[in-house]
């Protein structure tokens, strides 16, 4: 059974040192691309060591929509070599119209879990909606890629994977701008939707696309 236990907030990042109830390993879970028009919502889960901790933190590496691309990927190379275990998971534009944006941004962090080679006992989750499903213990950290070093990885391994995947999905369909806007409503994207209509991979849930 899912158990959603209280972590003490005593500094701006929560890391290890902050669970001693917990014996194990603990992932960060966040996902990007809510807000887009085009293409799925994509979630990753990154376990790192803690001796990863004092480098990344150099590096400033909360937030991931304030960096640039370049940094962004030259981070996501550095996080892959050192995390423990971290993976993608994803929900298709057609769940995302079945099911809604939020529950499916929770089935992408449920599979980026769920794919997990390393089971976590603790899995730290952006925002503050727990994971249905889930058979691990979490719990939820606001703005947690701005205060946890963990969450903050998934955030920018997220963030990459699927600005890679937009960019070459979106090379099919040119007229709307994708390799720049990265599937968001960008003027460009909007008046492109208005004269050529909606492709396969937009969400027709979404207003925009309902031209």
């Amino acid at each position: 059974m899912t158990q959603t236990q209280l972590l003490p907030l005593t500094s701006m990042w929560l890391e290890l040192s902050d669970y001693s109830n917990f014996h194990g390993m603990v992932a960060g879970v966040d996902e990007v691309g809510r807000g887009c028009l085009f293409g799925p919502v994509v979630a990753a889960a990154v376990i790192l060591p803690e001796s990863a901790f004092s480098m990344l933190m150099g590096d400033k590496i909360n937030d991931s929509k304030k960096l640039s691309s370049s940094r962004r990927v030259k981070l996501a190379q550095q996080i892959a070599s050192l995390s423990i275990d971290w993976k993608i998971g994803y929900a298709t534009t057609a769940e995302i119209d079945k099911l809604n944006i939020l529950q499916a941004s929770l089935l992408a962090m449920k599979r980026a879990v769920d794919k997990l080679k390393i089971t976590p006992s603790l899995c730290l989750i952006d925002g503050n909606q727990l994971v249905p499903g889930l058979s691990r213990s979490q719990n939820t950290v606001i703005k947690g890629d701005e205060r946890s070093l963990n969450i903050a990885a998934a955030s920018i391994m997220a963030k990459v994977w699927r600005d890679d995947l937009i960019t070459r999905l979106g090379s099919k369909y040119p007229m709307y701008d994708i390799a720049n806007n990265k599937g968001y409503g960008s003027q460009k994207h909007l008046l492109a939707l208005q004269q050529y209509g909606p492709s396969p991979l937009h969400r027709l849930s979404f207003r925009p696309c309902q031209v």
